[in-house]
């Protein structure tokens, strides 16, 4: 309780002369005891108070009215400055008198019975905080709305001193915030370095051994570079890697029994949609309200399999409306971080106790989603009973429509297409009935019920307490919901990206930043909220989210914008004074080393080997992986009980189509950090363990890929140093130095040595993969060279971007 103090069981205000008192003892400790840090002349509320009392207070003084003690709210602005309920005379916040604002005094008071944060809480306040306050309120204690809360605008280009290495509007920025941090941008990067670091952020591959040679005998303009890259099949794919990580995207549905689901079509199409540089807005529009658009076509109601990637349960006795309910919550909570970037879960159960968002307003986005035309459990259906690979509501796609319509689906032949699906089943009803549909792909995809559905807020989030019920609508906080809109997902979109939002074009902006620099210039990219963190360029993530939207929501102009700017094209370079000043690199006076994702790893090994295979779309692959981890984690029942590996050319796709099932995730994707999609993830953890190392060095995709470059190289009867520079140059980009030759030569040496004295363990090295072996190489030799190969993989400069 804020303003009371417990006194014999009983609750009475503080009395002025204990506040003399805790005051003037205060102050003199406050002498005793500098602060150690600078206030600074001008307090800002965003800046400098907001995060100290969402940090500390607003759990009980803030939104959540069922949670709010002393019926205080610090919040805003209204209630911080109004009487006391119990103390008309007193207010917690005076403006320009902090020594009669009932806040600063529970602050300040040494009593630990009066003191908030209370001590039960583990918060406390620094003395610098508590200064910040002091002067905030001596100031006049002015409210600011939430950043993320106001249209961004577009701030005129800061000036600069080093005004001759600016190349766009982004360096006005980047170079400004350097400057007043005492930092220089480094030069820009060695030519291949940086045409590597193009390669990898536009199609998440290795620039080839043609382009390679090209680069060291001419200079590419960028420009074009960038624009050849584009036009490739290869730019789509990378881009929907994170986009599945958005969108939860699996190969099973997910819980204990996790039967193959198909929605891989929808996969294929959001390839599609990047390749065609679809503008963004319609990207989200599509996904979320297909359906709804006026006489949709099939392309447009298969986008709207993006809300229907979310966990299905199959469990008999599971309850239907219970799971029907978390199902909607999925796609609430997945809006909410997805395309607003707010924590809209918070508010389940009960009003947000730190961003202005009421559970009636969580509830109003679920009713977008809770007239689906879906059960919870389908087996709740009437005479339904087989464990389909698509729910209702869903659409079919022929062979003839992949020809005619859907050109962008990778449809496999009947054959294959039912091998997947009955793979490790028995015969039985299920069996069955799904051998008489396999004739025909099906895929989740939105469709309303005819009749709508009420919704209710749910006490505590329960799906079997309705309360009150409630219309479609948006926290006002953010935007209100314009009464022209239609109260559908089409009108959900139509309010995204209305040009008055604050957070769509941000949020969006905000993530591409994350993906090429690995850090947002929000580093909490599913907060924007009052949680969150304060962007480290505000005026930057403004004006690039206003350009976004000027030019059409164009991705691929933003990623043009972004690698055209000289603070992209910097040198990885670090100096000491660099990292003592800025060790997290938020200023950006150098481009961040970054590892590579899981799947681009893979695709680096594969495409450097010459292994991978480039075909674009269709069903996921089973690669290789540990005997035994799916049959550890299963209930022994349906088509995913056993890993069925693919064979031939489906064992070197990309890694985004590798096979994910949710109970059981691929283990080589896990360890590099990639998502298990559960849910709806907007930043992968980055960690590095010894069994990443363990993975690179014993991985049977990474050995065989090292056996088939040996045996390439050797094949071209080429010197030993020339096999190894090509290897070198191939796997990490660049040429290597005599150094480099020297210890990879020496290496080499060594294991032809072994070898050549057993024969037998050069064979067994060589024993790996599927791809056929030329025998026609001594043993010794291609052993030794794949080792070395392997080596190469095992540098920590491959698997980084820069």
């Amino acid at each position: 309780m804020f303003g009371m103090v417990k006194k014999n069981n009983c609750i009475t205000w503080l009395s002025g002369p204990v506040l003399l008192i805790v005051f003037f003892s205060l102050a003199c400790e406050n002498q005793k005891k500098p602060t150690g840090e600078d206030i600074p002349e001008s307090i800002s509320y965003n800046l400098h108070i907001r995060p100290i009392l969402s940090e500390n207070c607003f759990a009980c003084h803030g939104p959540d009215a069922n949670k709010r003690e002393a019926g205080l709210r610090l919040d805003r602005e209204q209630d911080a400055f109004a009487a006391l309920k119990e103390a008309p005379d007193r207010r917690a916040i005076s403006p320009g008198k902090p020594h009669q604002s009932e806040v600063y005094a529970r602050i300040m008071t040494a009593d630990e019975t009066e003191r908030m944060p209370p001590p039960s809480s583990n918060l406390s306040l620094s003395n610098h905080q508590v200064q910040l306050i002091k002067s905030w309120i001596r100031q006049g204690a002015e409210y600011e709305p939430h950043w993320a809360f106001v249209p961004p605008e577009k701030a005129t280009l800061p000036e600069v001193e080093a005004a001759d290495w600016v190349q766009n509007e982004i360096d006005h920025f980047a170079l400004s915030a350097m400057e007043g941090k005492g930092l220089q941008p480094n030069k820009r990067a060695e030519k291949q370095s940086l045409v590597r670091r193009i390669y990898f952020d536009l199609t998440g591959l290795p620039p080839s051994q043609e382009v390679l040679n090209r680069i060291e005998k001419e200079e590419i303009p960028l420009n074009a570079l960038i624009d050849t890259l584009f036009a490739t099949p290869a730019y789509g794919e990378k881009m929907a890697v994170s986009w599945m990580d958005v969108a939860r995207y699996a190969d099973s549905h997910g819980y204990q029994d996790d039967y193959y689901r198909t929605q891989w079509p929808w996969r294929d199409w959001v390839i599609h949609a990047f390749n065609q540089n679809m503008p963004y807005d319609q990207f989200i529009t599509w996904q979320l309200a297909g359906d709804l658009l006026p006489d949709p076509t099939k392309e447009q109601i298969l986008a709207t399999g993006f809300n229907r990637n979310h966990k299905i349960t199959e469990e008999s006795g599971a309850i239907d409306e219970e799971y029907r309910v978390m199902y909607a919550v999925d796609r609430t909570n997945t809006l909410g971080k997805a395309m607003l970037g707010i924590t809209l879960e918070c508010a389940q159960c009960h009003d947000h106790k730190y961003d202005p968002i009421s559970q009636e307003e969580y509830f109003q986005v679920f009713a977008f989603f809770n007239s689906v035309a879906e059960k919870g459990i389908e087996e709740a259906s009437p005479g339904f009973s087989k464990k389909s690979p698509a729910k209702l509501p869903l659409m079919e796609i022929t062979e003839g429509e992949t020809r005619d319509i859907l050109q962008f689906i990778n449809m496999p032949d009947s054959a294959r297409r039912v091998q997947t699906l009955l793979a490790n089943m028995s015969k039985g009803t299920n069996y069955n009935s799904l051998l008489a549909e396999a004739n025909v792909l099906k895929v989740s995809v939105m469709g309303d019920l005819d009749s709508g559905r009420t919704t209710f807020i749910l006490d505590r989030g329960a799906y079997d307490a309705p309360t009150e019920p409630v219309e479609e609508g948006a926290p006002t906080a953010i935007l209100d919901f314009p009464d022209h809109l239609p109260k559908n997902r089409l009108g959900l979109a139509q309010w995204l990206f209305d040009p008055n939002h604050p957070l769509t074009a941000r949020v969006y902006v905000n993530r591409v930043w994350q993906e090429i620099f690995g850090i947002g210039l929000v580093d909490t990219p599913g907060d924007f909220g009052m949680q969150g963190s304060l962007p480290i360029n505000q005026a930057l993530l403004d004006w690039l989210a206003v350009d976004f939207m000027e030019n059409g929501w164009d991705i691929q102009y933003l990623l043009k914008k972004i690698l055209m700017s000289a603070s992209y094209q910097q040198s990885a370079a670090v100096t000491p004074e660099k990292i003592e000043i800025d060790p997290d690199n938020r200023y950006l006076s150098r481009f961040p080393r970054q590892r590579l994702k899981a799947e681009e790893i893979r695709d680096l090994v594969l495409a450097s080997s010459g292994l991978l295979n480039r075909e674009i779309g269709g069903p996921s692959v089973k690669p290789y992986q540990p005997e035994g981890l799916w049959e550890a984690a299963t209930s022994g029942r349906g088509n995913l009980a056993a890993y069925q590996q693919d064979t031939g050319k489906y064992l070197y796709r990309r890694g985004l189509y590798t096979f994910i099932k949710r109970t059981v995730p691929p283990p080589q994707m896990i360890l590099f950090d990639a998502s298990n999609r559960d849910a709806c993830e907007v930043e992968r953890v980055k960690t590095s363990t010894p069994l990443q190392a363990l993975a690179m060095m014993n991985d049977p995709f990474v050995l065989e890929a090292s056996r088939v470059l040996a045996e390439k190289l050797l094949a071209e009867k080429s010197s030993l140093p020339e096999s190894i520079h090509s290897a070198f140059y191939r796997i990490v980009g660049r040429p290597p130095d005599d150094k480099e030759i020297a210890v990879l030569t020496a290496t080499h040496t060594d294991f032809i040595e072994v070898y050549n004295k057993d024969q037998d363990r050069a064979a067994q090295v060589l024993a790996v993969g599927e791809y056929p072996a030329n025998d026609s190489l001594p043993v010794a030799v291609k052993a030794a060279l794949m080792q070395v190969i392997s080596l190469i993989y095992n540098l920590e400069e491959t698997n980084t971007k820069s």
